[in-house]
């Protein structure tokens, strides 16, 4: 059995699979094919395990493959040539088709070399860890790090089809499992209240894998998501919303160094940075902020950030993608289910606040 959702955006529309033993279902993928050139892009975790099982689903098409290095650390242009080179090597067209096949960062790196290849050619998602199936792999945000930021290079190109096959998530370390779970609370915060009561109820049966709770949060995720990217594709309004802690939590990862903390655990504790400055400003009950860092701790996600310089660490945000005329705006609560974004604060009240959380 298995769940269909659409991305509704005109002819870019896509769907959205989920469910157990996806990857031997050959026909799922046929329509989206038709024998085309694929390139599955994966890396030397993944690969060793799901990349057999994926190249028999292909049977019929020319298939070469690119197996990148494991790690935040090399979500980087270099690698994206990687990629590149192995289509050019393939001698592969613009009718073709990269595949990939992973997590978040094979998603992203797959994905924007699609979006550049010979002006823009298809690509499949096949993620295998929780936060790509419930977040990455959905919305068609593309792109690698700068030294400079986060995600500071990239696209907006949406797959052509996204196979989740919950059976991969057996294989996931515990840390990424855990990761995964904070874009779900994200999800709860930002637009859901009964979600987030939920994963207040079934935490410990979200960690220990039970595949009713993994597929009732991968599928009202998925459905948030497709709903808002169905409204703002290019987030230049509520899409926005589905950035929570992610501005804080970008800072965290390059300040901590690009791989030393997961991207899940980032966002964890960014989000509870981002409730307590919500708390500071007056948007949110204190009460819900300790909602959220007790439900974050059950998870066994980090809530407060690793040492930093305030400065640098404000100098961090100041690159993040929703700067607008210098200033930093921020996914602020107002309850749990409720969020919006704003610039609309005193400046001096995120420096004090940053000052706070860093300077003991």
């Amino acid at each position: 059995m298995f769940v269909t959702l659409n991305v509704d955006l005109g002819v870019r529309s896509y769907p959205i699979l989920i469910g157990g033993g996806l990857l031997s279902r050959r026909d799922l993928l046929e329509p989206h094919l038709r024998h085309r050139d694929v390139l599955v892009v994966t890396n030397d975790v993944v690969g060793p395990i799901y990349l057999e099982p994926v190249r028999a689903l292909l049977a019929g098409s020319r298939v070469a493959t690119a197996v990148l290095p494991d790690g935040e650390q090399h979500k980087t242009m270099a690698t994206v040539n990687r990629v590149l080179d192995a289509l050019v090597e393939a001698r592969f067209g613009r009718d073709c088709v990269v595949l990939a096949l992973g997590g978040g960062v094979v998603g992203d790196i797959a994905g924007f070399a699609a979006s550049i290849y010979q002006r823009g050619v298809d690509f499949i998602q096949v993620p295998t860890t929780l936060l790509a199936q419930v977040d990455s792999a959905v919305g068609g945000k593309t792109g690698v790090n700068h030294p400079g930021g986060k995600n500071l290079l990239g696209a907006f190109h949406q797959p052509i089809c996204v196979l989740s096959d919950t059976d991969t998530l057996h294989t996931l370390p515990d840390r990424e499992l855990a990761a995964g779970c904070a874009e779900v609370v994200k999800y709860g915060l930002i637009a859901d209240g009964e979600l987030f009561a939920w994963l207040e109820a079934q935490a410990e049966a979200l960690l220990r894998r039970d595949p009713a709770a993994l597929g009732h949060v991968i599928r009202r995720s998925c459905e948030l998501k497709a709903e808002i990217v169905g409204q703002d594709e290019r987030e230049h309004g509520r899409r926005a919303l589905l950035n929570l802690g992610h501005t804080f939590g970008h800072a965290i990862e390059l300040q901590a160094g690009y791989g030393e903390w997961l991207h899940g655990e980032a966002v964890a504790a960014g989000t509870c940075m981002a409730a307590e400055f919500s708390a500071r400003l007056g948007a949110v009950d204190p009460l819900e902020v300790d909602r959220i860092r007790r439900l974050f701790r059950r998870l066994h996600l980090p809530v407060s950030p690793p040492a930093a310089d305030p400065g640098k660490f404000l100098s961090a945000m100041g690159m993040d993608k929703k700067v607008v005329a210098g200033q930093i705006r921020l996914v602020l609560l107002d309850s749990i289910g409720s969020a919006r974004i704003t610039g609309d604060y005193p400046s001096h009240e995120l420096v004090d606040y940053l000052r706070e959380q860093f300077v003991r």
